[in-house]
């Protein structure tokens, strides 16, 4: 290729990088968002992040746009199309963590009218903050090149699902103690489910930028460690 051609081809793939960054950089701040409408109960607040969904989706086509276009008139090869496939499959997550912030946004309403008591929402507080630091961290990591700390992030999982069953156990002890706590519960519930979902979706966006950067994919048997799903334990045993 020319000179004005390699030039051109850099500008394109830059594009779609930059894309990746405004997707990381919104879903963030959707997710933040969402949290706090739900723990201060502001309808308003909540409502900017179901919009903000709209805006999501229009960037996710933009990117799906560039990638198929330049795709078609470049045929890049080895790195560059491993940069533009897994642009497309980093998109799609993020456009998936926007759809489960507006879920979450969607929530607050139905909790109520007054801010969720502060020892019912503590726990999906503390997640929330494990669920933004994995989120802000993984494109910084992929914009960088740092395999390394995409592997690292992507192990960190488990921190949000060991998080997740904390919080999951913790609200079903607040409903059993006090029935006047279950409606709220219940959505917090969900609200939680939503950030253990997040955390996936983060991590599979750690697993393509590693495969980006690298060429490698990393190990299929990724340990998870959401215990919620499984049968309790039996008492009165060793």
């Amino acid at each position: 290729m020319g000179e004005h051609t390699v030039a051109s081809f850099d500008e394109e793939l830059e594009h779609i990088d930059r894309l990746i960054r405004d997707m990381d950089e919104l879903a963030a701040a959707m997710v933040a968002a969402s949290i706090r409408a739900l723990l201060a109960s502001d309808n308003a607040m909540a409502q900017r992040v179901v919009s903000d969904d709209a805006i999501m989706d229009a960037r996710q086509r933009e990117l799906d746009d560039s990638a198929i276009t330049l795709i078609a008139k470049r045929q890049p090869m080895a790195q560059d199309l491993r940069a533009v496939v897994g642009a497309i499959r980093m998109a799609g997550d993020l456009e998936r963590i926007g759809d489960l912030a507006k879920n979450i946004a969607k929530r607050v309403s139905a909790v109520g009218q007054s801010a969720t008591p502060r020892n019912l929402s503590h726990g999906i507080d503390a997640m929330a903050d494990l669920v933004l630091v994995q989120l802000r961290g993984v494109v910084e990591h992929y914009v960088s090149r740092d395999a390394g700390a995409l592997k690292e992030l992507r192990a960190d999982d488990q921190k949000i699902d060991v998080k997740y069953t904390a919080v999951f156990r913790e609200l079903l002890t607040y409903m059993m103690e006090d029935p006047r706590n279950i409606t709220a519960c219940t959505h917090l519930l969900f609200c939680a489910k939503n950030l253990e979902r997040i955390g996936d979706h983060v991590t599979n966006i750690a697993e393509n930028a590693y495969f980006v950067v690298t060429g490698q994919q990393l190990p299929a048997d990724r340990p998870k460690l959401d215990e919620t799903t499984m049968s309790a334990p039996a008492t009165g045993q060793e």
